[in-house]
């Protein structure tokens, strides 16, 4: 069932999206060359600890980790440790619980100088995640989100992953409706979106062909012919008039404010 959620629920939304996007950001200021995947992940543990969160990803479907951390060619869920380099691209998909409610965020950051190509990589997924934003509004359909990811990536050479998807969150990491990145045929069919929903739209987008494979590690999703990928999702509130992005700091609980380190 796809849910349009009252004021009191919106803000307990508001504020697990600020401190998923704490979090996030806290991370992400510590990647540094040297450091691997399985240090980042335990510093995520603690600063989810430190603000009274926990992993909304840590046992679901029994996945085996804090948050998401996949390097270059992986797409997401990404579970090796991995020493990082300088020149690699990292994408940390980060969910928290508080009180109930999911926030869900992801970012891909260089490691040092990363190539051109890569830059351009990561500033087009963060572009088309952008787009696809401006689309949930109050009377769109999902669909419109879709064609919006897809046209912004596809116009740049690039390609959208089409086995995994946005989708709706609340007190369930998971809800109803899914998000895809691309328009597909039934597309016009897709549920119409109402003010009061909440969705993660999560662009995951390949330098190469869109196609992916799972690792043998029964987590880790890569690219199949081996080139770079990159993931950027926020949170988002539908309204009548612009979505309002929750997860964002300036929504941190009031009692908490003080302990953003960033």
């Amino acid at each position: 069932m796809i849910s349009a959620k009252k004021q009191r629920r919106i803000q307990a939304m508001r504020e697990a999206g600020a401190l998923a996007n704490a979090v996030l950001k806290e991370v992400a200021a510590a990647i540094e060359p040297g450091k691997t995947t399985r240090e980042l992940d335990e510093f995520a543990s603690a600063r989810m600890a430190f603000y009274g969160c926990k992993s909304a990803f840590l046992g679901y479907l029994n996945y085996p980790r804090h948050i998401c951390i996949s390097v270059n060619e992986e797409v997401v869920h990404g579970i090796a440790n991995r020493e990082l380099l300088d020149g690699d691209i990292v994408s940390l998909d980060v969910g928290i619980r508080y009180n109930g409610f999911v926030g869900d965020n992801a970012m891909t950051i260089a490691v040092g100088d990363c190539g051109e190509r890569e830059q351009r990589l990561l500033d087009v997924t963060e572009k088309a995640l952008s787009e696809g934003i401006r689309q949930a509004v109050a009377g769109n359909r999902v669909c419109e989100i879709s064609l919006a990811v897809q046209s912004c990536v596809e116009e740049h050479g690039m390609s959208v992953v089409r086995e995994f998807a946005g989708h709706g969150v609340g007190r369930a990491v998971h809800e109803e409706p899914q998000v895809p990145n691309y328009f597909d045929g039934a597309g016009w069919k897709s549920p119409k979106l109402k003010a009061g929903m909440t969705l993660a739209i999560e662009p995951m987008v390949n330098l190469g062909s869109h196609q992916v494979r799972m690792r043998s590690d029964g987590w880790t999703i890569a690219t199949q012919d081996g080139r770079p990928s990159a993931h950027f999702e926020h949170t988002v509130l539908v309204t009548k008039k612009e979505p309002e992005i929750l997860t964002c700091k300036e929504n941190m609980p009031s009692a908490l404010k003080d302990r953003l380190s960033n």
